[in-house]
């Protein structure tokens, strides 16, 4: 991959995240598709990531793999002419960057703490 290629990438998932996030308020996006737009989009605008970004390497793992991943596989459960509409809508809605919703952080708090409790369950018990 070049580096144009990348950063048509980048600025396409700033119009993708968004454009999920439409497809779950719509009746034509099927269960399976809205269930998992809601969960990249509550991964997408979490301000804490699964993988903390100050751990080397693999701190950045979620927005290079984690996000795209999930972003691909929604839009592939959303039939094809039914997420093109919500991409123009979308287009520019979070010029500004995604907001940032602390609720939004639970689940991911949740299973840090569910992984820590268990280090600690071993370690100790």
């Amino acid at each position: 991959m070049n580096y144009m290629n990348l950063k048509e990438k980048a600025k396409q998932l700033k119009i993708d995240i968004p454009a999920v996030f439409l497809s779950l308020k719509s009746k034509e996006t099927p269960l399976a598709a809205k269930i998992l737009a809601g969960i990249t989009v509550g991964y997408a605008l979490s301000p804490i990531d699964l993988i903390p970004d100050f751990i080397p390497v693999l701190g950045y793992l979620d927005d290079i793999i984690i996000l795209p991943a999930l972003i691909a596989l929604t839009i592939r459960l959303i039939p094809k002419d039914t997420f093109d509409k919500f991409r123009i809508e979308a287009e520019g809605m979070w010029q500004s960057g995604k907001p940032k919703k602390w609720y939004y952080a639970i689940p991911i708090v949740v299973i840090w703490l569910f992984v820590i409790s268990m280090i600690i369950k071993e370690v100790f018990f």
